[in-house]
């Protein structure tokens, strides 16, 4: 009789019945709502063109950069640390971009800055490639104040990779060096 009463005490002790009297282990509790684990905050994030470039990039990968043809931009942001490989392609007989290629390293606003860029100068003049603004970047993306250095890189990258362009068709290649 003594271990039974040891064996219910366990298995009352294991069920959370902790040492509670019988008559409070009994009575009804009252309902409770179950609360939510997450309460709801308002949604806040990546525009959606954001999302779309960072989850589905484009035009990533990269040239040879011993190719005359190939200009290639080397750009970083000592702030937070992005690194941003654009590499164009120039069509000597017209000289428009052909191709556009890039590898970045950062954040998602880093990565759909550059995207959107390589889509944007595809079949653009060096000089037209050249005028792009970071502004226009950030304005197409919605991107927000703290994230604008990531559209500053894409403007960094593609004049650092005209003028490598440039500088390998006089002979001396900047090899990506920031304009």
């Amino acid at each position: 009789m003594f271990s039974r009463s040891i064996q219910r005490s366990t298995r009352l002790l294991s069920r959370g019945a902790a040492l509670r009297p019988a008559l409070v282990a009994n009575t009804p509790r009252p309902h409770f709502s179950p609360r939510p684990a997450v309460v709801a905050v308002a949604k806040r994030g990546y525009h959606e063109k954001v999302l779309d470039h960072y989850s589905r990039p484009r035009n990533v990968g990269s040239m040879n950069k011993a190719d005359l043809d190939v200009g290639t931009g080397l750009v970083g942001a000592p702030a937070c640390g992005d690194v941003m490989k654009l590499q164009i392609r120039v069509d000597e007989s017209t000289g428009r971009i052909s191709d556009v290629k890039f590898k970045t390293f950062g954040c998602g606003s880093a990565i759909a800055s550059s995207s959107y860029l390589t889509e944007l100068v595809r079949g653009m003049s060096l000089e037209d490639a050249g005028k792009i603004k970071n502004t226009e970047i950030a304005k197409e993306l919605c991107l927000p104040p703290v994230k604008l250095h990531c559209s500053m890189l894409a403007e960094d990258a593609i004049k650092s990779a005209i003028k490598d362009y440039k500088s390998k068709r006089t002979g001396k290649p900047t090899l990506g060096v920031a304009a």
